[in-house]
C-alpha cells in the first residue's frame, strides 16, 4: 500500500567484540573465565567491547529514497545489515514490509570460479527469484550491465567494476519492494554510475523503497529528498537532505590556524544564493560566498583567499580579495570584517568544496584555514562531466 511504512528500526543497539590477542594459557584462561563467568548483560559494555549503533530508531516509507550518510566507522554498513537480515541486534527490534533486494557489498553472492551467466541465475535464488523470474529478466540484466562479452567469463577474472556491475544489475531487476545499495557504485564507471541512479529514480518512481549509502554528496542530492546521518554509531539527523548535507559538511571543516590561537580567524562562511542559502545549483547560476572575519589578537594584511575543489580535492578554481584589487587590511582585536565574492557558477555537474584561507602575502604566512568552509552540488540539463560548463550543442549528426 503506497506511504504504508516498509521499513522501520526501533531502538536498535549492536556491540561488537573488538579483536582478543592471547599468546599463552596463562592470558587466555582468565579471559575465557570473563566470558563465560562473568557475562553482561545486553546493556553493559565489558572491556573489550563497543556500540556500533546506539538507539537508532526511524521509519521509512513505500516509495520513499532515503540516503544514509555519515563518516567512515559512523554504523552505516551495520545499520544496513541489520535492515538485511545478515545480522541480529542487541536489543531492539526491525520490521521489514516486503521483498528487500540488496547490494552491500562488491561481489558478494558470488562465487568466484563460476562464470558470469552461471553467477546471474546463483545470486537470483539468493535474492529470492524463481529461476523462470531469472530466466525471463535474463537479456535485460545482461544489457544492462554491459558485460555481454564477458558473461561466459569466470568472475575470479572480473575487476571490481565489473562484479559491482553485475551485482547492482541483478539486484535491481528483480522487482523489489525495498532495494538498499552501500556505496558500490562508487567503483563503477562514470556512464554506469549515472546510469544505475537512473535505475534507482526508476525503482522509487514504481512505488518501491530505496536506501542509499553513498559519499558522493551529488548523488545523494540527485536521488534522495530525504537523508539520515550517523556518527559514532548514534543517529543524529534525519531529515530533509539538504539540511542533512549541510550537517554533514560543517562537521568535516578543518580549521588551520599558524598557531594554536589565530591572530584573525574564520568564524563563518555562508553560501548565498539570491532566493537564500542553499546547497544545489543550476550550472551558469549566480552565487554570493560571504566570509565573516574576526580579529582575535589583531592581525596586519590579510588577505582572504578563496578556493573551489571538486570532489577528488584537485583546485579548479582560486582567486583571493587582494587578487581582486581589494588591498589587504589590518584587523584588531574583536574586529569583524565580511568578504563577499560573487561567483557565476560556469561548472559541470558534481560536488564542489569551497576552501577559506586568511593569508599575508608579503612573509607567506597562514592566519587561518577552513576546508571545506561549504560544499556546493552542481546539476545540469546538459548531460556532461569535466569541470567547466561550455554549454554545448548538436549542430550536426
Amino acid at each position: 500500500m503506497a506511504g504504508s511504512v516498509a521499513l522501520r528500526m526501533s531502538h536498535v543497539y549492536k556491540k561488537f567484540r573488538r579483536g582478543e590477542y592471547h599468546d599463552s594459557l596463562r592470558d587466555l584462561l582468565p579471559a575465557l573465565a570473563r566470558r563465560f563467568v562473568g557475562r553482561s548483560s545486553t546493556g553493559e559494555l565489558r572491556d573489550e567491547e563497543f556500540w556500533a549503533l546506539r538507539d537508532v530508531s526511524f521509519e521509512v516509507r513505500r516509495g520513499e529514497a532515503v540516503a544514509v550518510i555519515g563518516h567512515n566507522g559512523a554504523g552505516k554498513s551495520t545499520m544496513l545489515k541489520h535492515l538485511t537480515g545478515l545480522i541480529k541486534p542487541t536489543r531492539g527490534s526491525i520490521e521489514v514490509s516486503g521483498r528487500l533486494s540488496a547490494l552491500i557489498e562488491v561481489g558478494a553472492g558470488f562465487h568466484h570460479d563460476l562464470t558470469g551467466r552461471e553467477n546471474i541465475y546463483l545470486n537470483g535464488v539468493i535474492l529470492g527469484m524463481s529461476r523462470a523470474e531469472i530466466r525471463s529478466k535474463f537479456d535485460e540484466i545482461v544489457e544492462f550491465s554491459g558485460l555481454k562479452d564477458f558473461i561466459d567469463t569466470p568472475v575470479k577474472r572480473y575487476s571490481s567494476g565489473m562484479f559491482a556491475k553485475l551485482g547492482f544489475s541483478v539486484a535491481a531487476h528483480m522487482e523489489p519492494d525495498i532495494l538498499i545499495v552501500d556505496e558500490v557504485l562508487s567503483v563503477g564507471d562514470f556512464m554506469f554510475r549515472a546510469k544505475g541512479l537512473e535505475k534507482m529514480r526508476s525503482v522509487a518512481r514504481s512505488g518501491a523503497t530505496v536506501v542509499f549509502v553513498s559519499h558522493d554528496i551529488k548523488s545523494v542530492v540527485d536521488l534522495c529528498e530525504r537523508s539520515l546521518m550517523l556518527k559514532n554509531g548514534v543517529l543524529i539527523e534525519d531529515g530533509p537532505t539538504s539540511d542533512v548535507v549541510r550537517t554533514y559538511m560543517q562537521q568535516a571543516r578543518v580549521g588551520v590556524p599558524n598557531e594554536t590561537v589565530p591572530d584573525v580567524r574564520i568564524e563563518s562562511v555562508v553560501v548565498r544564493a539570491p532566493d537564500g542559502e542553499r546547497l544545489d545549483y543550476e550550472s551558469g547560476e549566480t552565487t554570493d560566498i560571504e566570509v565573516d572575519v574576526a580579529g582575535v589578537g589583531g592581525a596586519v594584511r590579510v588577505a582572504c583567499i578563496l578556493q573551489v575543489f571538486n570532489e577528488h580535492l584537485w583546485e579548479v578554481f582560486n582567486t583571493s580579495s587582494e587578487r581582486l584589487g581589494r588591498p589587504s587590511a589590518d584587523i584588531g582585536p574583536g574586529e569583524h570584517r565580511i568578504y563577499r565574492f560573487r561567483l557565476d557558477l560556469n561548472l559541470a555537474p558534481g560536488t564542489y568544496h569551497v576552501c577559506v584561507i586568511l593569508y599575508r602575502y608579503d612573509i607567506a604566512k597562514v592566519y587561518h584555514r577552513v576546508q571545506p568552509a561549504a560544499t556546493l552540488v552542481i546539476t545540469s540539463r546538459f548531460d556532461s562531466g569535466g569541470v567547466v560548463q561550455l554549454n554545448p550543442k548538436l549542430v550536426e549528426a
